[in-house]
C-alpha cells in the first residue's frame, strides 16, 4: 500500500516515554501509565504530536521489559491493560497518539512458549520455535558456534534436560533471558500478527519494532569472522543482523498493520549503508526507521553535515520519510555527550534547534527538554544486564534512565513519594525540575517549547538546502526558516534576515560558539 502524502506521522514530532522514570503515580519508586496520564498537560504544553512508550508489556524486567513473557497484556508494575486504556483516552482528548515498543526478535525466558521447549524433548516443535542447537566438542559441552552476546559472554547458554544431563544450548544475542526467536516457524509469525492486531484494536497508533534488522538468522548459523565487536556495538559487517530474509518479514509484517490505513510502524534500524537502510522503507515495509547518524555525530559542522546529508540521501533512494533523534534509553545523554557542564549544555541546547530545523519526523527522548546530563550511578545501583555480563567493564545504560524531575528541591524531586526511587536522582537537580523551568524564559524547558511553537507555525518543508558558510558553521534551510548553528570556537557573522529563535545570547549581529539560531 502507498501511503497517502498527508499522513498524521510524515511531520510529527513524537515524545520518548521511558515509562519507568517518566512519573510514578502509586508510590512504588516506579513509573507506570497513570503517572504519563497525570503528566500529558507537561506533553501538550511542549507541543508533540505523539507518544512512544516503552516495553510495557508483562516482563520479569530482566531487560526492563524488553524480555516479554507476555505481549498481549501491560504488566502489573505500569498499572495494567486498564491503565493503558486511560492514558490512551487520555491522550486522544489531548490530540496526541500513542505508539508502543514491540519485540519481535526474541522473548523472556519466562514466555510458556520458552517454559514448554525446556520441558520438550530435542527435536520437538515447541523447540523450533527457537534456536535449540546441540553442542560441540566431546559430549556437546562447547556453545554451538562462536557468536557472542551484543551485552557480552557467549551468545548460547545450555540447558538441564528433563532426565538431570546437560542437553542443548540456545541461542540468545542479548541476554540469557532473552532466547531468540526462530522466524522461520510460522508459529512465530502468527503469534505476532496476533500481538499487533490485539493493541490495534485498542486504539494504539502504531508501533516502534525493537532490533528490525534483527529477526533473520543466516542459515546454518556459522561462524561469526571475527568476535571483536564490542559491547552494545552496532556494524554492518555483522553476519547476524541485516540479513536479506528480514525483508519477507517486514512486508509480512506491513500487511497485517496495513489493515489499519492510520497506524504507523517505526524500526530500530542499525545499518549504516544508505542502500541497505533504505530496503526497509520501500513501500510495503516499514513506513520510517530509526536513522542513528545524527546521535553518532559530534559537535562538529563536519560531521553533522554528512550525518544529515547521509540521512536523507538514504530516505531519499526509496522516497522516504527521514527521522531524527538526538538521544534515546540506549545511549548517553546529549548534555554529557556534548563535553558536559556548561559546555554541554549549551551544545545541546544548539543542537535542539538543529533537530528541530530538520524535514521528517522528530523524536525528543523524556528529559532531554530538561537538559538532564548523564548521571554517574554507584556500582550497586547498576541494574543493565550489560553491567554483569561485561564482567563489571561496561556500566550500561542506566545513567540516561534516571527518573525525571518535576518539582520541589529535593529528591524524589516529585517524580515518587518515595525516596526509594528504582535508580537514585542526583541531589542538585532543583534547578532542573520542570517547575522550576516552567517560569523561566531560559530555560531548556522553555527553548523547547518556543521552538517546537515555531515549528509548528514554520513547517520545513520537504527538502532542505545548505546555505554557504565558513568551515565550523552550518547554515541550511528548510521551508521559509534557515537555521544557523556555530560549532566552533569563535564569534561567526549570521547571514541576512530576522532571527527569531536562538538557543543562547547573540552578540549583535554575531553567532557565539556553540549557539544555533532560527531566521526567516
Amino acid at each position: 500500500m502507498t501511503v497517502r502524502p498527508d499522513h498524521w506521522w510524515r511531520h510529527a514530532v513524537f515524545y520518548q516515554v521511558y515509562p519507568r522514570s517518566f512519573a510514578d503515580s502509586d508510590g512504588d519508586g516506579v513509573g507506570d501509565l497513570d503517572g504519563v496520564t497525570a503528566h500529558l498537560h507537561h506533553l501538550d504544553a511542549l507541543g508533540v504530536d505523539g507518544i512512544w512508550l516503552n516495553p510495557i508489556t508483562v516482563s520479569p524486567m530482566v531487560d526492563h521489559g524488553y524480555d516479554v513473557a507476555d505481549p498481549r497484556d501491560v504488566d502489573p508494575l505500569f498499572g495494567g491493560i486498564t491503565a493503558l486504556q486511560r492514558l490512551l483516552t487520555a491522550a486522544r482528548a489531548r490530540g496526541i497518539r500513542v505508539v508502543m515498543d514491540v519485540v519481535p526478535n526474541h522473548t523472556s525466558s519466562a514466555h510458556p512458549w520458552f517454559v514448554e521447549a525446556l520441558r520438550s524433548a530435542p527435536g520437538s516443535p515447541a523447540r523450533d520455535r527457537y534456536f535449540f542447537r546441540d553442542g560441540r566438542g566431546p559430549g556437546g559441552n562447547r556453545p554451538p558456534n562462536n557468536w557472542i552476546s551484543v551485552f557480552g559472554g557467549p551468545a548460547w547458554s545450555r540447558v538441564t534436560e528433563a532426565d538431570g544431563r546437560p542437553g542443548q544450548w540456545y541461542l540468545h544475542l542479548f541476554d540469557a533471558a532473552q532466547p531468540d526467536l526462530n522466524w522461520d516457524n510460522p508459529d512465530v509469525l502468527a503469534d505476532f500478527a496476533r500481538t499487533l492486531r490485539f493493541w490495534l484494536d485498542r486504539g494504539v497508533a502504531g508501533f516502534r519494532i525493537d532490533v528490525a534488522h534483527g529477526m533473520a538468522k543466516p542459515p546454518g548459523l556459522p561462524d561469526m569472522p571475527t568476535t571483536d565487536v564490542g559491547l552494545l556495538a552496532h556494524r554492518d559487517d555483522d553476519p547476524r543482523f541485516n540479513r536479506p530474509g528480514v525483508h519477507a518479514l517486514h512486508r509480512a509484517i506491513r500487511a497485517v498493520v496495513d489493515e489499519y490505513p492510520e497506524a504507523v510502524t517505526i524500526g530500530e534500524v542499525w545499518v549504516h549503508d544508505n542502500a541497505e537502510f533504505a530496503k526497509y522503507l520501500r513501500p510495503d515495509e516499514l513506513h520510517l526507521g530509526f536513522n542513528f547518524r545524527l546521535v553518532q555525530a559530534g559537535f562538529d559542522a563536519a560531521e553533522l553535515r554528512d550525518a544529515i546529508d547521509n540521512s536523507l540521501a538514504a530516505v531519499g533512494l526509496v522516497g522516504a520519510t527521514p527521522t531524527w533523534t538526538l538521544a534515546n534509553h540506549d545511549v548517553e545523554r546529549a548534555v554529557t555527550r556534548y563535553g558536559g557542564g556548561a559546555v554541554g549544555l549549551a551544545r545541546a541546547r544548539a543542537m535542539a534547534l538543529v533537530l528541530l530545523a530538520l524535514p521528517g519526523v522528530l523524536f525528543v527522548y523524556n528529559g532531554e527538554e530538561l537538559g538532564l546530563p548523564e548521571v554517574a550511578l554507584p556500582d550497586a545501583v547498576l541494574q543493565d544486564p550489560v553491567w554483569e555480563r561485561s564482567g563489571h567493564r561496561n556500566r550500561g545504560r542506566d545513567g540516561c534512565r534516571v527518573p525525571l524531575p518535576w518539582s520541589g528541591s529535593v529528591p524524589p524531586f516529585g517524580f515518587s513519594t518515595t525516596t526509594r526511587t528504582w535508580l537514585p536522582m542526583p541531589a542538585d537537580w532543583a534547578e532542573l525540575t520542570v517547575a522550576c523551568q516552567d517560569g523561566d524564559p531560559g530555560s531548556m524547558l522553555a527553548l523547547y517549547r518556543r521552538t517546537l511553537r515555531l515549528r509548528a507555525e514554520h513547517p520545513p518543508g520537504a527538502g532542505l538546502s545548505w546555505l554557504p558558510s565558513p568551515d565550523a558553521v552550518l547554515a541550511f534551510r528548510c521551508g521559509d526558516l534557515v537555521c544557523v548553528l556555530n560549532a566552533g570556537e569563535h564569534p561567526a557573522a549570521l547571514p541576512e534576515g530576522t532571527v527569531i529563535c536562538a538557543s543562547g545570547p547573540l552578540t549583535g549581529e554575531l553567532l557565539p560558539p556553540a549557539t544555533a539560531a532560527w531566521m526567516t
